[in-house]
């Protein structure tokens, strides 16, 4: 069996926003019992900023970006190392996986990422992978490491992600707050009331980033992967999901599950532009599982080149599909509208009737 489990810099920490190693005395306990029953176990760890704060002597999080990244410079390996430390009394190994949304959305590295993991599991060794906050800028982050979590396990086939929460699991309102509170013990779809609940708007709330939780499950699950969302202070809470206890929240995984390569087509490239589809295109990817022509195509938006992933959108705005294309946004800019059979006339050349194939288009809706 092989989990990835996601640690949030919230339960690492103190009141103060700095590392609690009694926390991560009590995580690494946990893992060390599981990795001794032959269960692989990767870590998605927060932590950096929190445990460069103590060092630099620093009362709070820095509100500047280069401040905040020099801070995860001097944390990181102060984080490694009490890890290191606490795994070290159980006789465990780790390593350091430092990752950027591109070293991901590029498919030689995502592959080599992919390798470098499963070796090192092969070797008995417990991979803890954070993003790598000092290069990562808005355009290259993956968000948050709920985000990072679901992409990693689809990446390594994971049996189960588990994320630990500073809450129980998902609430149909946010439980500090009403006392009326109901866990949602159990996730088949993802409906739009879901996402309504987790969003951290006035109706919804935002504790522990739930909606950013709820989204990881989403992707995660797209994978074919069972997702529990349960608290992260309780000892066991990590055993109790692998023995099939009902703890938490648990997301089903989907019957119909994306390929390795579609997954990450949809989650970890990054896309260049958008191209804006007629309804019988929409009709034809959708319904017929087709391929997209040029001759749906209405409008061309951003500077991309071949090969690079676009989104496709509806006559409504939303985003329907997403997928690598055959040809540039200079070049669909001239074929849009037009048949398969105008290309060669109007390019002089002709790589591909499709513009995107559907081998390489991914369903979004």
């Amino acid at each position: 069996m092989r989990i990835v489990v996601k640690v949030g810099s919230n339960l690492l920490t103190d009141k103060a926003g700095r590392i609690n190693q009694k926390r991560i005395s009590s995580l690494t306990r946990e893992i060390s019992e599981l990795h001794n029953k032959a269960i692989e176990i990767v870590m998605v760890s927060s932590g950096a900023i929190a445990s460069g704060l103590k060092k630099l002597g620093l009362k709070s999080k820095p509100k500047e970006i280069r401040k905040k990244q020099a801070t995860a410079a001097v944390g990181q390996p102060l984080l490694m190392w009490m890890y290191e430390k606490y795994f070290l009394k159980f006789k465990k190994h780790i390593a350091q996986i430092l990752l950027t949304r591109d070293d991901l959305s590029d498919r030689v590295r995502y592959v080599n990422a992919k390798n470098t993991i499963l070796t090192l599991l092969e070797m008995g060794i417990i991979p803890i992978i954070n993003e790598n906050d000092t290069v990562a800028t808005d355009e290259i982050k993956f968000g948050d490491n709920d985000q990072l979590a679901a992409l990693v396990s689809g990446l390594v086939e994971a049996n189960h992600l588990i994320i630990l929460s500073d809450v129980a699991g998902l609430y149909t309102s946010d439980p500090k707050k009403d006392p009326n509170a109901r866990l949602i013990k159990h996730v088949k779809e993802f409906s739009k009331e879901l996402t309504e609940i987790a969003k951290p708007t006035s109706t919804g709330y935002g504790t522990g980033g739930m909606y950013s939780k709820v989204i990881a499950a989403k992707k995660a699950t797209s994978f074919g992967i069972p997702v529990h969302i349960v608290g992260g202070r309780k000892y066991g809470n990590i055993k109790a999901v692998i023995e099939g206890k009902q703890v938490g929240t648990f997301f089903e995984p989907v019957k119909e599950k994306v390929t390795s390569r579609k997954g990450w087509i949809a989650y970890a490239t990054r896309s260049k532009g958008n191209l804006y589809i007629d309804e019988g295109a929409v009709k034809a990817l959708l319904k017929n599982g087709k391929s997209l022509l040029p001759s749906g195509i209405k409008k061309v938006e951003g500077d991309f080149d071949v090969g690079d992933a676009v989104y496709c959108i509806d006559e409504k705005g939303e985003k329907i599909a997403k997928g690598l294309v055959n040809y540039s946004s200079c070049e669909i800019k001239l074929i849009k509208g037009k048949k398969s059979s105008e290309i060669d006339k109007i390019l002089g050349y002709k790589y591909s009737d499709e513009v995107i194939h559907r081998d390489n288009l991914v369903i979004l809706v």
